[in-house]
């Protein structure tokens, strides 16, 4: 048998040693952090340009209000995890992260959602659908200044919110007694647009759910038919106006406008 030299052994103690050492002062060091009581709640907000859903107030109320233990607790003790869950289930959030350092500094941040438009229904009922597609109730301190849908909606928020709108335009079902689908699509591509984003104030339904827009110019109706080739319609509209209405001064010569018919746009005079 190979003999081990007493040199090796004793290498081998020593660093057994040094390991265990090494553990334990970790050990206690961690424990040690855990015993920090926070002392500092910071709650950063970001997507504040163009809505104000939510500030620095309302986040620590909303702990508050939950009477979570956060200020002058033990670090051990504040569940981050449970803390995202909570705000991101908030009507205003997006996206929130949370954490804390070895200081005992709490960090809040928060992503604000974003509407893109506001859905009146037929029982007089509002709310939003934002950027991701999801249903946004309304804010009773802050209004979005965003497209408005209205007339022939039937869908209330309490039995949409739950699914995305993209969700909805996927399923056969849904998308064929819904018109959510169709608003958000044309929504989404009036606000990719500066020239139509200025133009389209608001969206209506008609009864036989086809879609009408009315301009912020000009005193007619943009007669716009179901949500297919959106981009060739646009297109038409937008070239109807430049070349157009600019060129006559014809804004308020006309009552409809109607582009839902290919390659051609149908007007009436008023």
């Amino acid at each position: 048998m190979k003999k081990i030299s007493t040199k090796k052994i004793l290498t081998l103690v020593l660093w057994i040693i040094g390991l265990s050492g090494l553990i334990a002062t970790l050990a206690f060091a961690t424990n040690k952090e855990k015993t920090i009581l926070s002392e500092h709640l910071s709650v950063a907000i970001s997507n504040t340009n163009d809505n104000a859903f939510i500030d620095e107030e309302d986040v620590k109320l909303f702990f508050k209000e939950r009477r979570d233990s956060i200020l002058h607790a033990e670090i051990k003790n504040i569940h981050v995890t449970q803390l995202e869950k909570a705000l991101n289930a908030h009507p205003a959030i997006e996206n929130a992260e949370v954490s804390v350092d070895v200081n005992g500094d709490v960090n809040v941040n928060v992503t604000q959602r974003t509407p893109v438009v506001r859905i009146i229904n037929l029982d007089g009922e509002s709310y939003y659908i934002d950027s991701q597609s999801k249903l946004m109730p309304l804010n009773e301190n802050y209004t979005a200044r965003v497209i408005i849908a209205t007339g022939n909606i039937f869908e209330p928020y309490a039995q949409r919110y739950s699914i995305s709108v993209n969700d909805i335009a996927k399923n056969e079902l849904f998308s064929k007694v819904s018109v959510l689908d169709d608003i958000y699509a044309v929504t989404q591509y009036i606000n990719k647009d500066s020239v139509l984003t200025s133009l389209i104030h608001q969206i209506n339904i008609t009864n036989d759910k086809e879609i009408e827009l009315f301009p912020s110019i000009g005193n007619h109706k943009i007669i716009f038919g179901d949500a297919q080739n959106i981009e060739e319609k646009f297109n038409k509209l937008k070239l109807f106006y430049i070349e157009g209405l600019n060129k006559t001064d014809g804004w308020n010569k006309y009552s409809i406008v109607n582009i839902k018919y290919k390659n051609q746009v149908v007007c009436t005079k008023k």
